[in-house]
């Protein structure tokens, strides 16, 4: 897949996904195998009005190249000037927010609202291609709802005005994350497409990773929901597609490792008080299925030491060598991909 100079064969990229791929998981997936990892979407609108916390959201490091930086928007006049601003974070392109169902973004005219307008779409497309020298690339879905799939008729206006790639989540706006992503709709995108196409949605795991290339065709895959707690997914998923062998699964004792990684990253990018506060959402997932979790975890969102919180991790890390030993965990338990866990149900009602 190339884009601008980067060509990757077969990328496994890190989606964008607000309150969740901010600057210590970028870094995190990156570790441990993700070719591309994407920002936060940020709002157009806040980059103009010079929002700290949007600002914020465009800070990065060289560690995490090549990175793309998301904004949505529903003008050209502030897309035009967020690209430009975006441009000075000199990232290696800039991606355009056609997808996000939200209330929040697509309930104001951007995000996969504009699914209902392609010429408005296509307009803001050109003029973001424009302003800038770099890259611009586009994520969106199949269409508005089942009865307006409109996503091939997109495509060539999206490649005409100078669009170099195209992420498309297999779903259409009222769909949200119900169902399953639909991967005939993204394997016709790709037969049309003068592009790379990225397929994205329900990758869980190396395997579905794998099932994405074959049955689509894409030239890279995009995982979102299916990194949360488990940033293993994109070395899993690389290893499975150059040996066709899978990795084993990750254990208890990487699983806490990660999580004090995380922790001491979320720190160091946003010291210790929110740092700490942030990470409160991501133990469930790193933690899930091991014994006694509800105990372990009612402690450490209480905790507002960064150092504590290691402590509390590293005790039930011994704890649970003690649960070996006594066959309550199984050596090498794969991760429970738990689609009604909590942490993502909240992450699908609120988030892209």
């Amino acid at each position: 897949m190339k884009i601008g100079t980067i060509e990757i064969d077969r990328p496994v990229i890190l989606a964008p996904m607000e309150d969740v791929t901010d600057r210590a998981f970028r870094q995190l997936c990156k570790r441990h195998g993700a070719d591309i990892v994407y920002t936060e979407f940020i709002s157009a609108e806040a980059l103009r009005r010079g929002v700290e916390k949007s600002l914020r959201k465009l800070k990065t490091d060289e560690v995490e190249r090549p990175f793309a930086i998301q904004i949505f928007g529903s003008s050209i006049e502030s897309m035009v000037d967020a690209a430009v601003i975006a441009e000075g974070y000199c990232p290696d392109y800039l991606d355009i927010n056609f997808g996000c169902p939200t209330k929040k973004v697509a309930g104001k005219g951007a995000g996969a609202a504009l699914l209902r307008e392609p010429e408005k779409m296509t307009a803001i497309s050109e003029a973001v291609v424009k302003a800038v020298s770099i890259p611009v690339t586009v994520k969106t879905r199949i269409g508005w709802d089942l009865e307006s799939i409109n996503i091939l008729d997109i495509l060539p206006r999206l490649e005409d005005v100078g669009i170099q790639a195209l992420a498309l989540h297999g779903r259409t706006r009222s769909e949200m994350f119900k169902g399953r992503a639909n991967r005939e709709w993204i394997r016709q995108v790709k037969e049309q497409a003068r592009i790379p196409v990225i397929a994205n949605g329900d990758i869980w795991s190396a395997e579905d990773a794998l099932a994405m290339f074959a049955e689509t065709g894409a030239d890279g895959v995009m995982i979102g929901r299916g990194s949360i707690g488990n940033p293993f997914i994109f070395e899993a998923a690389k290893e499975l597609l150059k040996t066709g062998k899978p990795m084993p699964p990750p254990d208890f004792r990487a699983r806490i490792d990660v999580a004090i990684e995380h922790l001491k990253l979320s720190v160091q990018f946003k010291g210790e008080k929110y740092g700490v506060l942030e990470m409160r959402r991501h133990y469930s997932t790193y933690l899930k299925g091991l014994p006694m979790v509800s105990r372990v975890r009612n402690k450490l969102v209480r905790e507002d030491g960064w150092e504590q919180v290691i402590d509390i991790l590293l005790a039930y890390k011994q704890e649970c060598e003690g649960y070996v030993m006594e066959g309550k965990i199984l050596e090498g338990t794969e991760y429970l991909n738990d689609h009604s866990d909590k942490l993502l149900l909240n992450y699908q009602a609120n988030n892209i």
